[in-house]
């Protein structure tokens, strides 16, 4: 019997939350533990299991395994517990692709401009700078509206529902955490004109939406932030 897998995280922050959805697609038992801002608690505690200080982070005990970086530890769970292969594939291409797509959302190389960092960085000149830089503002909130761009054109050069074949993966449901999270971005500006300048994105994020392990954790994830931890 597996035991339950410790998923350290935040309420606010997106990537803890991308872990939980592959843990409960999956079906892997775990224990969300939300971590405060304290920067004591960190010092103290976190910090030796994620030296790094940042969310989230994964403590196995069915492997002996503590592992942070959120990508890292999607990989780590797909490749340790997924042996039907549901979020990704054993043929080629599609195997090296999907991981392809998951570097993609979590890169933080400037020369890629890869999803979490351009939404982490429009979030923080959006809602949380002391002054507003439009010039900054601009460039991070274009750059997400490029990866938007990107993940349409390809569904629409594909012609497929999902990023990598004919279903879905690790790699497709690694964005939502950071979609979700677009109104928020974007306040009264949100892009009113997505269905018809991203429509193939629109499509496919409504279609992961609609999984019943997504669903949950959006839901867990409202009532984590609600509850003010």
């Amino acid at each position: 019997m597996i035991k339950s897998i410790t998923l350290y995280g935040h309420a606010s922050g997106p990537n803890p939350w991308k872990v939980a959805i592959v843990l409960e697609e999956l079906k892997i038992p775990y224990e969300h533990k939300l971590l405060g801002n304290s920067p004591t608690e960190k010092k103290t505690f976190y910090e030796k299991i994620c030296v790094n200080g940042r969310v989230p982070a994964i403590e196995d005990p069915n492997t002996g395994i503590t592992l942070w970086e959120s990508g890292a530890i999607v990989a780590y769970l797909q490749e340790t517990y997924d042996e039907k292969n549901a979020l990704t594939y054993t043929s080629l291409p599609e195997k090296f692709l999907v991981k392809q797509w998951l570097h993609f959302q979590v890169c933080v190389s400037i020369c890629i401009f890869g999803q979490g960092p351009y939404f982490e960085q429009g979030v923080w000149l959006m809602k949380f700078h002391p002054e507003k830089i439009e010039s900054a503002q601009k460039r991070y909130i274009d750059h997400i509206k490029r990866v938007w761009a990107v993940i349409d054109k390809h569904l629409t050069a594909t012609g497929s529902q999902y990023l990598v074949g004919d279903k879905c993966t690790a790699a497709d449901l690694a964005f939502l955490p950071w979609d979700i999270r677009i109104p928020f971005i974007f306040g009264d500006d949100h892009p009113k004109n997505m269905e018809k300048d991203y429509p193939a994105y629109l499509a496919w994020n409504k279609r992961l939406m609609q999984r019943p392990a997504v669903q949950k954790v959006e839901r867990d994830n409202k009532a984590a932030i609600a509850a003010g931890h």
